[in-house]
């Protein structure tokens, strides 16, 4: 049986919703003039998402090899590009979707140890869900 996670978002008024996670509730909306600004937009949620996954993911390596990391900051952000700017990517026609990921790893770590977390970094689980292809099903309740 495939592993689900359960999410239900509900609006509330204008474009601020409800997000309920099990015992976690929680807001999104946008800002003005769009939105109230009475909680992060969904971009906001999904760099979140991605932030905290990639330094759990960190975290537990460190752990699991005993490594001396102390504390584990990731700044991201999200832009829109033109493809024809992006060097390394397939895609050459029409804007793509680009997330800046930015680590700082403070601890006793050497240079191997920092390029191996690094790396680790990338086997993130929402990190390989975000480069995977995703099937997305859409449909209405009756």
């Amino acid at each position: 049986m495939a592993e689900t996670t359960d999410v239900v978002v509900s609006s509330v008024a204008g474009l601020s919703q409800e997000i309920v996670s099990g015992k976690h509730r929680w807001s999104a909306d946008e800002p003005a003039p769009y939105g109230t600004d009475t909680g992060p937009s969904p971009y906001e949620l999904l760099l979140a998402s991605l932030g905290a996954c990639t330094s759990m993911t960190l975290r537990l390596y460190a752990q699991r090899k005993g490594i001396d990391l102390q504390r584990i900051t990731v700044r991201l952000q999200h832009s829109r590009i033109h493809a024809e700017d992006c060097v390394d990517c397939e895609t050459k026609a029409g804007f793509l979707d680009r997330i800046d990921r930015q680590i700082e790893l403070s601890g006793n770590l050497d240079a191997a140890q920092r390029q191996r977390l690094l790396e680790i970094a990338e086997h993130c689980p929402v990190h390989k869900t975000l480069k995977s292809e995703i099937n997305i099903r859409t449909s209405l309740v009756p």
